[in-house]
């Protein structure tokens, strides 16, 4: 059965915000604007509608990659989903860093870096044309004969915990530092600072940055948003304001 975990974690999500909001009010610390949150929670409510299509197409294409041409069988044991963890862990980080070096895919991520504010509702802040493009990077592990559901678990799982290191109540986890993705090491992800663009691309594990050289400790005071704000509201010109860049620029 394919379950939707992200759909049935999101009263979670809701919880947690209500907890930071609360912390922030109780500390007096300006982590919220009302305009930014809602705006935050209106591209996440759009990212799920138009995202129910591709879900389905990609479990659907990924099932079909699996039954007729896997290269190899996969048995369903605990060392295969610790492999598949890793697997999509790291094929996170590739769709993640091409996602900042690729016109076209930064066209689409870019939504999810727009507000200068950074808290728990910026998790749910995403482009409603991501999934569009994110599947194929995943495709070579349904020819390698991960099965479907263990694939879309493992995602999930992925997703879900990036919800929690968009806060800034949270300084600094210690020896954990070196080993996962940190709300510290995701604060540098979403700043516009010079040298912390494009650094920190990590899913669950920042391993990957450190091999790859895109790793960014968090030193100076971080400025969140792009480098050039979008100065809007409106979700739909949200969403396409960087097709227009490019398609201006092209003329």
């Amino acid at each position: 059965m394919n379950v939707d975990y992200i759909a049935l974690s999101v009263p979670f999500f809701f919880i947690l915000i209500g907890i930071e909001l609360a912390y922030s009010f109780y500390k007096k610390l300006k982590y919220y604007r009302l305009n930014d949150s809602i705006s935050n929670l209106s591209q996440g409510i759009g990212q799920q509608v138009t995202g129910i299509f591709m879900k389905t197409a990609l479990f659907f294409g990924y099932t079909h990659i699996f039954e007729n041409w896997k290269w190899f069988s996969m048995p369903q044991n605990v060392w295969i989903w610790i492999i598949l963890f890793f697997s999509v862990d790291f094929f996170y980080y590739w769709f993640h860093r091409m996602s900042h070096q690729v016109n076209a895919l930064w066209a689409a991520h870019i939504v999810h870096h727009q507000s200068e504010e950074y808290n728990l509702t910026v998790a749910l802040r995403q482009s409603w044309f991501q999934s569009w493009f994110s599947w194929v990077f995943y495709l070579p592990l349904a020819f390698l004969g991960f099965d479907p559901v263990m694939f879309l678990t493992i995602s999930a799982f992925n997703t879900i915990y990036q919800f929690w290191i968009h806060t800034r109540a949270i300084k600094n986890m210690g020896v954990l530092e070196h080993i996962i993705n940190t709300p510290s090491h995701h604060r540098v992800h979403h700043g516009s600072n010079p040298k912390y663009i494009d650094k920190n691309h990590a899913g669950t594990l920042i391993i990957w940055d450190k091999l790859f050289g895109t790793f960014q400790k968090e030193e100076d005071v971080v400025y969140y948003g792009i480098t050039k704000p979008l100065a809007s509201w409106n979700p739909v010109w949200a969403n396409f304001h960087y097709w227009h860049d490019l398609v201006s620029t092209a003329r």
